[in-house]
């Protein structure tokens, strides 16, 4: 929320000042013209932009998806005993255990109030309510079945809460080992090489020949050693500019489209993709939304630019008079089956109940997709670790051998 000065104009024509907390300057408009004021002026106060600028650096306005899951439940359970929409608003304010989704909270109703839909307040929280929650919350409002759209949706997010969190356990131990592997090699080459290096100088003196690999292995380290101050900023600056390239439009589509080429992780992020599509647009559909509309929400939810293409593309092919099944049945990204079933809920219409069947097989071709790559890649990584230590381990005892061997 906002802090706004205003000064109005009341109905005995004399200049009224005064400050509200709103969410942006069309709110504070309509709350003040709702109170049969003019505003003339309106100014939104520095202090509270300085506070609001320190929260969005600390990030402390993110809401976290079990707090958005269970308020959007609750508020499911409310809206469908009958309890009146702003009411039950005020009640998920005052017992949320999140101070970020609780200043939301009364940013929203403050709206509702002043006489906008529910959809249009949670659409000025784009961080917190995605296209996906905005659009399907202003379905229900419109078919009068706001309670059965939140249940969906809490349902939606659950299901994408426990794919992310699948996702990061397996990742969490491969990136441990990565992280190990990285420092225990630099640990190596700053410290322990350049000591071993010293003793077979001294053992076969400065004439000495060393193997190949001993060679190769000094190389690196006095590389390291001898430019680390210009190494280490390289590789910062290089890490760095690619982080921030790949959130660029064309760093994205290049980063997803190497993705969907790597072998092992292309399958996992196809799975994630079509189960993320079928269960977004499945939602979208039941809740009433054009195609057209549930083609252009979903294709921004599913986190791919490559598959955000191809489900635009299709939005054209269907504008023009194509089905879904076919336009999708065309594209190599999407498995048969998806157009298959697609054209069996074109037929019965029932998509949306079709649709949810291929997201639960997805999923759970997700999961073990994922049991699969974590199991490789644990080996892999140990198996990496291993041949580091064993080259290092090889470029001492070789010249050793070789010096023992000499000395007979």
């Amino acid at each position: 929320m906002t802090k706004f000065t205003y000064i109005a104009i009341g109905h005995d024509r004399k200049p009224i000042n005064g400050y509200t907390d709103q969410a942006d300057r069309i709110s504070v408009i309509a709350t003040l013209t709702k109170q049969g004021l003019r505003p003339i002026s309106i100014r939104e106060t520095s202090s509270l932009k300085s506070k609001l600028s320190l929260d969005r650096l600390l990030n402390s306005n993110k809401v976290k998806g079990d707090h958005l899951v269970m308020m959007t439940r609750q508020l499911s359970a409310m809206v469908g005993a009958g309890v009146p929409l702003v009411r039950a608003l005020t009640s998920l304010a005052e017992h949320s255990e999140s101070p970020a989704l609780k200043k939301i909270m009364i940013g929203v109703i403050k709206d509702v109030e002043g006489g906008a839909g529910l959809g249009n307040s949670l659409s000025k929280y784009p961080d917190t309510f995605n296209d996906v929650y905005v659009n399907m919350v202003r379905a229900g409002e419109a078919a009068g079945i706001l309670d059965d759209i939140l249940k969906r949706l809490a349902s939606q997010q659950e299901k994408n809460s426990t794919i992310r969190k699948k996702i990061r356990s397996a990742m969490a131990y491969p990136t441990v080992l990565v992280v190990i592997t990285v420092a225990a090699f630099f640990g190596l080459m700053l410290f322990v090489i350049p000591q071993i290096g010293k003793i077979l100088t001294d053992l076969g003196g400065p004439d000495a020949k060393l193997p190949g690999i001993t060679l190769f292995m000094l190389g690196i380290s006095n590389l390291i050693t001898g430019f680390w101050y210009i190494l280490f900023p390289v590789i910062g600056g290089a890490v760095y500019g690619l982080l921030r390239y790949s959130k660029t439009p064309k760093g994205r589509g290049q980063l997803h489209t190497i993705i969907l080429k790597i072998p092992g992780v292309r399958t996992i992020v196809k799975k994630i993709a079509i189960a993320r599509f079928a269960r977004t647009f499945s939602a979208l559909m039941g809740a009433g939304v054009a195609v057209l509309e549930c083609l252009s929400v979903t294709s921004r939810s599913i986190g791919n630019m490559v598959y955000e293409k191809a489900l635009k593309d299709a939005a054209v092919e269907v504008k023009n008079g194509k089905p879904l099944s076919q336009a999708i049945s065309e594209n190599p990204l999407f498995p048969a089956i998806v157009a298959q079933m697609l054209s069996v809920g074109e037929e019965t219409g029932q998509t949306d109940l079709v649709l949810v069947k291929v997201a639960d097989f997805y999923e759970e071709e997700v999961d073990v997709a994922i049991e699969g790559l974590s199991s490789i890649i644990e080996p892999v990584m140990i198996l990496l670790m291993g041949s580091m230590v064993g080259l290092i381990a090889a470029s001492v005892m070789v010249p050793i051998a070789g010096l023992a061997q000499s000395i007979k």
